[in-house]
């Protein structure tokens, strides 16, 4: 058993296996056990949730259809500004945000701020004026700020990598109703553990195979002790700014259409009810795309090429919203180009899982996620500003500017590919300086049926050294050599 003086600084999980009298074997009932067990517990909070907060940030582009721009007297910017002003609060929000869930159980932390974002939107419906509206949406964007970043959090310690992508997804993809929010937050409160060291519902050795699963990640679980170098790291490193600048320029069509969406789907020629009935499809390639990519991300291990092949349909969707005349003779073909800009949403989650999968060490995991959510949040202020209701029918300047961005996401992710693949080889030069074989094996990224060949991964390499020595003490992706980065 390790002396809790070599167990200073490193994560929780090292302090249970050390505690631990004896070691476990992960057979391959075990892990599916295991795994089954997880997924009934901790994903259904994490959809419903989601699709809760989803569903709040459409109410206010179906709002706009049935007359909300009209009884509020908005005039100029100012419904743009209802749109964006979530997301300053959302940028302001980062910084705390990130050192809460570094610091705080995360999930009484995330209980505690969904219950008081359900009070706050219970009571938006006194709002009847520019002033109202924004301070209300203010106070949600604040509240909501912490939601998506924990999940990434929740995702990471729950999860092996092969596993996330498509968690993060079945997340992103959600919709639902709006009066869950307050009762929800009681049984999160109740169901989600703080971190699998907490977990009650798993019992006996479960708890230390949930554990021993992640080890492969090398990414840790959860310290609870805010390291500076860590947030150092992160602000410098190449790759945090590659995927800020991803999610940024997604961010801005993404914004701009779904505030604007249903009133470019008006402005064919449709009426309220049958603009709120053409968007139903909307929703539908949203998932399809959602889940879609996500499935070729696990099945090809790759997120690069699956980016890649998700802005192409935007990108021809938008070109044809340009380079066609908004007239009811051309309505078919117009919701065909809208429909699939929709495709968009699905380069959303891969990002964010894309960088989650290459972050290792609890603070910079968290700094990271935060840099990704100040940049998103920017990008949502952008995007509903390239779009005003007095460049009806065409809304040609966000168009533009959304054909443009998804040009721009191309070029990113060959490059983050590219850098990807240096560090790698970097990594594989510095084992070897340590006596290391240069190649080993990415078990975090073994299917089911390999991982179960691999009798649940051996925890030994070439030479008989330990791969998971570093997988717990919680160093950062670049100082930990036996970190494989996946791209």
């Amino acid at each position: 058993m390790m002396e809790s003086n070599d167990l200073m600084g490193k994560d929780k999980a090292a302090l249970l296996l050390a505690e631990a009298d004896h070691t476990v074997t992960i057979t391959a009932a075990d892990h599916a056990r295991v795994l089954r067990k997880i997924d009934l517990t901790i994903l259904p909070v994490l959809l419903t949730v989601y699709c809760l907060q989803y569903l709040d940030k459409a109410t206010l582009s179906y709002a706009s259809v049935f007359g909300l721009i009209k009884d509020a007297h908005l005039r100029g910017q100012d419904y743009s500004w209802l749109g964006s002003i979530v997301y300053v609060a959302q940028l302001v929000m980062q910084p705390l945000i990130a050192y809460s869930l570094v610091k705080l159980p995360i999930g009484k932390f995330v209980a505690t701020m969904v219950l008081s974002w359900g009070i706050t939107l219970c009571c938006m419906v006194a709002a009847t004026n520019f002033g109202g509206l924004m301070a209300a949406r203010f106070v949600l964007g604040a509240l909501e700020a912490s939601v998506a970043p924990a999940f990434i959090a929740i995702t990471q310690m729950w999860w092996r990598r092969i596993e996330q992508t498509n968690r993060v997804a079945a997340w992103y993809s959600m919709l639902g109703v709006v009066n869950m929010v307050v009762v929800l937050a009681r049984v999160y409160l109740f169901v989600l553990p703080d971190s699998p060291m907490e977990a009650r519902f798993l019992k006996g050795d479960d708890k230390l195979i949930a554990i021993e699963r992640l080890k492969a990640n090398q990414m840790g679980v959860a310290s609870r002790v805010w390291k500076w170098d860590h947030l150092k790291e992160s602000f410098l490193d190449i790759k945090t700014w590659f995927w800020f600048a991803m999610i940024f320029s997604v961010s801005i069509p993404s914004s701009g259409i779904s505030t604007f969406g249903p009133l470019i789907i008006q402005s064919f020629g449709y009426d309220s009810f049958k603009t709120i009935l053409f968007n139903i499809p909307f929703g539908a390639v949203q998932l399809v795309a959602t889940l879609g990519g996500a499935y070729l991300a696990t099945h090809w291990k790759r997120k690069g090429p699956v980016l890649l092949l998700l802005c192409v349909p935007p990108i021809i969707g938008c070109v044809i919203l340009v380079a066609t005349d908004h007239t009811a003779s051309h309505r078919g073909v117009l919701l065909f180009g809208y429909y699939i800009i929709s495709f968009y949403p699905g380069i959303s989650p891969l990002i964010y899982s894309w960088s989650s999968q290459n972050t290792a060490g609890d603070t910079k995991r968290k700094c990271t996620t935060a840099f990704l959510f100040v940049g998103q949040s920017a990008g949502n202020i952008v995007g509903p500003h390239l779009y005003t209701p007095s460049e009806a029918p065409r809304y040609l300047r966000g168009l533009v500017s959304n054909l443009v961005m998804f040009l721009v996401i191309i070029l990113l992710v060959v490059l983050t590919t590219l850098y990807l693949m240096f560090l790698n080889k970097r990594h594989a030069k510095r084992r070897v300086q340590v006596g290391k074989s240069a190649e080993i094996v990415d078990q975090s990224m073994m299917d089911k049926k390999t991982w179960n060949k691999s009798e649940g991964g051996a925890h030994s390499g070439n030479n008989g050294q330990q791969l998971f020595e570093k997988a717990f003490d919680d160093e950062t992706d670049l100082k930990n050599e036996d970190f494989i980065f996946v791209y």
